[in-house]
């Protein structure tokens, strides 16, 4: 049986403050509106968690499944390609995750809609797609990873669906300036994603795995990069100098020097495995953007 410390790294707790960083952003402005439920919030937290973990399960999965985590990856070793779980024992936690998933999100659904059935019909296939754009990342023949449309789809789910739907799940309104920030969010975790790209994309394009990265370049990837730091600023400033009620909104802006910081160092990097660290600051970065953000938002 797999030791509770080979679960634990299966499951890549690092990960967890850049998922939770969405659905703070969501909770923080839909509190700031005056129409937020505890509940709701901590509802969607949990879920987050669990739809997380579920996707570095199906990851680990499949990726060993598909020969990509073999002794070339630069990154930590994973628990199916070490032998520590078996695929079987994978596909089992895999399971158990999506149940969890499906009953703290109907409870969350349930919470927030009640007997409005159709809305609840709606973000009930929301969460359907968010399980399965989990698993499908690079599970089974048409995983869209292996297609370069991991981009794309961290996008929607980690910053789009993520923010406005925490909000709208907490004041049922959705004013459409609050894409700014969900932007933000969106682009900040397809740069955490186009970091773990960059760090294996020689093993990548020897395992056909034709991500974003693999297809532009490394140097290319790096101008990526800057582009999604720069425009997921420059969302959230715009949408501050849309609703400016005090300058400490822009409280947000003393985390830029530490993104500066992040990419001049990238730049820096020759040896890809020196880009593993980044990952976790950039994704660490984000949550602490997030944080400030909503203190500027009470202050």
């Amino acid at each position: 049986m797999p030791s509770a410390n080979s679960w634990v790294k299966a499951f890549r707790l690092r990960t967890l403050p850049l998922a939770l960083s969405s659905i703070l952003m969501g909770s923080f402005l839909a509190v700031h509106s005056g129409t937020y439920h505890w509940t709701i919030i901590i509802l969607a937290v949990v879920t987050t968690i669990f739809l997380q973990i579920l996707s570095n399960l199906s990851n680990d999965y499949g990726d060993a499944v598909k020969g990509t985590d073999n002794d070339n990856r630069l990154g930590p070793q994973r628990t199916v390609q070490s032998g520590e779980i078996s695929p079987k024992q994978m596909k089992a936690a895999m399971f158990l995750f999506v149940v969890l998933t499906l009953i703290t999100g109907v409870w969350l659904i349930v919470e927030s809609f009640g007997s409005e059935w159709m809305k609840a019909l709606l973000f009930l296939l929301f969460g359907l797609a968010a399980i399965a754009a989990s698993i499908k990342y690079t599970v089974g023949k048409t995983a869209y990873g292996y297609a370069g449309l991991g981009d794309l789809f961290v996008f929607l789910f980690f910053g789009l669906l993520a923010v406005l739907g925490t909000y709208y799940l907490n004041t049922q309104n959705l004013p459409w300036l609050i894409l700014l920030p969900a932007a933000t969010l969106g682009f900040f975790s397809t740069a955490v994603l186009n970091l773990n790209n960059m760090r294996d994309m020689e093993n990548d394009l020897q395992s056909g795995k034709k991500t974003v990265a693999v297809r532009i370049g490394y140097q290319a990837a790096r101008r990526y990069q800057t582009f999604l730091i720069g425009t997921g600023f420059m969302a959230s400033f715009i949408y501050v100098l849309l609703t400016y009620q005090s300058y400490w909104e822009f409280l947000f802006l003393i985390t830029l020097p530490l993104f500066i910081a992040n990419l001049i160092g990238i730049y820096k990097v020759n040896d890809q495995k020196q880009l593993d660290p980044y990952l976790k600051k950039t994704a660490l970065g984000t949550l602490l953007f997030v944080l400030v953000f909503g203190i500027g938002l009470f202050i």
